[in-house]
């Protein structure tokens, strides 16, 4: 009797789960229906530096996803220097019209990598503090972001089962997945030097301000900000997007970490002619690919 009931929710799991919508296949929310559809939070601050804000879109559809109810943490691109979660809404745009629940993250600013890295960790152990007020499936996060913002995600998404990382996520936050564009993922060091030698002054301040000692920084200590450093095995799927044309992260950081990638279930996306910033086609693109990836996760 004890096994019969088993199976018998096995198959009732099993069934529940393949009936679970997925994302390629849901029509997109007008722009009318997403006023109706989120409940949207501006500028919540998550520590006491006036940088650390999030703007938390809380949609009444995403429970409707079931295992695809997912947590989008966005982070901007900007080197870790300009820009603002206000400039870069277009990443996060294809998400709302899902209806999926979206974070999006400011950090700390001019003020290094090490520091800019903490705040997503910070923001997420916010977010599970403080989720009696928002009822987000933190055991479900999807963390993306672009350039600097790309770095940080994909850097925090893999020192999660990393002992050794210093910036500590909470019980019970859990990311499953990684969306990069355009985020360093090796080569820090040939990163630093793009910007500093550059003969821009804008660039030059961006490759000072990277890390907070004068000089270069040493091998040792990009290497703890260097995803390739932590990629192992059972680390959650990454789905990355990079052009080979990319002026600011050469493609050829990329190839110590590419080989790395697992076939069956990371997805790269490469445009030997693309730049540092997707085009409107290649963008549209890449959310074909990134929501196909999604529900295969």
């Amino acid at each position: 009797m004890q096994k019969t009931s088993l199976c018998l929710l096995l198959i009732l799991s099993i069934i529940l789960s393949s009936s679970y919508k997925k994302l390629t296949s849901t029509v997109d929310l007008a722009a009318a229906e997403k006023e109706t559809v989120y409940n949207v939070l501006k500028d919540v601050s998550y520590g006491s530096d006036p940088e650390q804000t999030m703007d938390i879109y809380l949609s009444q559809k995403a429970k409707s996803f079931g295992k695809r109810n997912y947590t989008v943490v966005f982070l901007h691109g900007g080197g870790y220097y300009f820009s603002d979660k206000s400039q870069e809404e277009r990443y996060i745009e294809p998400y709302l019209e899902k209806g999926l629940n979206v974070v999006n993250l400011n950090y700390r600013l001019k003020r290094g990598i090490p520091l800019a890295t903490s705040d997503l960790t910070h923001a997420l152990n916010f977010l599970k503090t403080n989720n009696a007020d928002y009822d987000l499936n933190l055991d479900n996060v999807i963390v993306t972001g672009f350039s600097a913002g790309a770095h940080i995600a994909t850097n925090v998404g893999l020192t999660q089962n990393n002992l050794g990382y210093p910036n500590k996520l909470d019980e019970g936050i859990v990311i499953v997945g990684i969306i990069n564009f355009s985020g360093p993922v090796d080569g820090l060091d040939v990163v630093e030097r793009v910007f500093t030698e550059h003969e821009n002054e804008q660039y030059q301040a961006v490759g000072r301000a990277l890390f907070p000692a004068e000089g270069y920084e040493s091998k040792e200590n990009l290497a703890i900000y260097e995803p390739i450093t932590y990629f192992d095995p059972k680390d959650p799927p990454i789905f990355l997007w990079h052009g080979g044309l990319d002026d600011q992260i050469p493609a050829k950081t990329f190839e110590r970490f590419v080989p790395m990638l697992r076939k069956d279930m990371d997805i790269r996306i490469f445009i030997p002619d693309g730049k540092h910033s997707p085009n409107q086609k290649e963008f549209e693109n890449a959310y074909i690919e990134i929501f196909k990836f999604l529900d295969g996760l």
